[in-house]
């Protein structure tokens, strides 16, 4: 009996501390790991955000860059640290959706071991053609393919522009041919210099190329324009009305993570998005700010999960 009340006092203590915590929270300095290396997007919108809240919450936000395998070692790092509000990550859509896909094995599950905060920021892929082509959609691109099967190599410096062109080609029933690069630089050399039909990248990557008139945008993958790339028409509105593709960054702590915490969180990076400055800024870096629930992150991303696993799947794609 002893032994009883024992375990049963350790268990009130615990949840005590937990409660004390919580409402305490924060008391010393947060580390928001960022699966990716430093100086990428995902990165200086993080470190952003971070200076701004960090004002609101009273304590330092750091930044822990942990790259490799595809956002996945980042990713893992925050999955198995203490749930007490101190160690978050900012997720992306591939370390919270399609790594789980692509990846034979991943060291954690994206939809159980997290509790999400909130949906930081959205943005669209881009596909683009040289200034000298003559194409200006992308039915375009479709339609000339049609006629001169594997006419289009499209350049893919990212996952997330490999599963454009994979849907492109689903919806279409066209052979798009995508071809890897391992950065924008290259890609966007070898599409100026004629030897690429298109690329599909983000709107932060081409925008230098757009502005100077080397490259034209012909279609954003989201199902509405982007004021991201102002005056250029949707994927969906050139005749695919199902197409619909974002990339997003979307901040999530442990599971476990007291609700209290998660709603500290929650609240101050809303504050933080929806002031005026703060938007502009983050359109400035190439997102377009979101904000929202814990609840409604949460039923996004089983939502994207059951789309591109759908996806991947059928075209059988893996993790190089």
């Amino acid at each position: 009996m002893k032994r009883i009340v024992s375990g049963w006092a350790a268990i009130i203590g615990l949840v005590a501390s937990a409660a004390l915590q919580a409402q305490t929270y924060p008391s010393k300095p947060i580390k928001i790991i960022v699966a990716y290396p430093a100086g990428q997007g995902t990165d200086i919108a993080t470190r952003y955000l971070a200076d701004q809240i960090s004002r609101d919450l009273g304590q330092p936000i750091i930044i822990d860059n942990r790259p490799g395998a595809g956002g996945n070692v980042g990713t893992e790092a925050t999955a198995k640290a203490h749930p007490d509000g101190y160690t978050l990550t900012m997720g992306t859509n591939a370390t919270h959706v399609l790594n789980e896909f692509l990846y034979t094995k991943i060291p954690f599950n994206a939809g159980h071991d997290f509790e999400p905060v909130v949906m930081v920021g959205t943005f669209p892929m881009v596909l683009a053609v040289a200034s000298s082509s003559p194409l200006t959609t992308a039915r375009q691109l479709v339609d000339a393919v049609k006629t001169a099967p594997r006419s289009a190599d499209i350049a893919l410096p990212s996952t997330s522009a490999r599963l454009v062109v994979e849907l492109l080609k689903e919806r279409s029933a066209v052979p798009l041919f995508g071809v890897p690069y391992k950065g924008a630089s290259i890609a966007i050399t070898d599409l100026i210099g004629g030897q690429l039909t298109a690329i599909v990248d983000t709107p932060t990557s081409l925008r230098p190329h757009l502005q100077s008139g080397k490259l034209r945008a012909i279609a954003v993958t989201s199902r509405q324009p982007s004021s991201l790339v102002p005056g250029v028409s949707s994927v969906a509105e050139q005749g695919f009305p199902d197409f619909d593709v974002i990339a997003w960054n979307a901040l999530y702590a442990p599971r476990g993570t007291p609700t209290q915490i998660i709603q500290t969180l929650n609240a101050a990076f809303n504050k933080a998005l929806q002031r005026p400055e703060t938007r502009q800024r983050l359109l400035e870096l190439g997102f377009e700010p979101a904000g929202g629930t814990p609840e409604s992150l949460q039923a996004f991303g089983r939502s994207e999960r059951q789309k591109w696993q759908v996806v991947i799947s059928t075209a059988g794609l893996k993790a190089d």
